[in-house]
């Protein structure tokens, strides 16, 4: 019986502090539970540099762990997912965020839980169980329960955190998902879920700890505040 194998694709854009120590932590988990790995880096032409500290990391942990996939510039979360599973190995796909927000730790429990109900999404959640956000202010924490809650009332995904982006994926599965969506930026991940719900792929969730990033800015900004509400209102017509 092959063993599984899995794909964590790490689309990176100025996160040269946080690599180094997300390859790490993720490398540590799958030591200890002994699932074969590799790590693609999706860099979109990062002018700090992080494609040179990707270089280095695979000098260090080997090509066959880190596989480098860079692009020239930032053309969208969704074509990067595209972009890794094109050279993704692996049967089942994990995806995540690279500046720390997302601990590798639970990839674990992401993993007995698929196995457990050979579910076709596993997906981490803020809002329910032992789930939460540390290091937002309340201002933000405000902000996004009320997406969510926005999201749940409008788009009725069936998972209680429809924007989070630390996932687990059969392959094909996450193939198909991405061929589907037409949204850009974080309304992709929404969207991601909502297509899933559609296409009755069976979905379980795990509580997951997210930790606001410790090094570099966050990305989130008014044109993405409003291109998720713009998302919103495109997927409850839609859908």
């Amino acid at each position: 019986m092959k063993r599984d194998f899995y794909s964590i694709l790490l689309p990176t854009y100025n996160e040269r502090e946080n690599l180094p120590l997300i390859v790490w932590l993720i490398d540590k988990s799958f030591e200890k539970s002994g699932h074969k790995y590799e790590v693609i880096v999706i860099d979109d032409g990062s002018p700090d540099g992080t494609l040179e500290v990707a270089r280095q990391l695979e000098r260090i942990y080997g090509k066959n762990k880190i596989v480098l996939r860079p692009r020239e510039k930032k053309l969208g979360l969704g074509t990067a997912y595209i972009h890794g599973i094109k050279h993704a190995k692996g049967n089942f796909i994990i995806i995540m965020d690279a500046d720390l927000s997302h601990h590798p730790k639970f990839i674990t429990e992401f993993i007995a839980e698929q196995k457990q109900g050979d579910y076709d999404i596993v997906t981490g959640t803020r809002y329910t169980g032992s789930g939460g956000v540390y290091g937002w202010d309340v201002k933000r924490k405000f902000v996004s329960r009320t997406a969510n809650y926005i999201t749940q009332v409008l788009l009725r995904p069936g998972v209680s955190d429809l924007t989070g982006s630390f996932r687990l994926y059969k392959k094909a599965v996450l193939q198909d998902l991405v061929e589907s969506c037409v949204s850009r930026g974080y309304v992709f991940q929404m969207e991601m879920m909502v297509r899933a719900r559609q296409k009755s792929f069976s979905i379980s969730e795990i509580p997951i700890s997210f930790i606001d990033r410790q090094y570099g800015e966050s990305k989130l900004g008014g044109s993405e505040i409003f291109g998720f509400l713009k998302g919103l209102l495109y997927l409850f017509a839609t859908t």
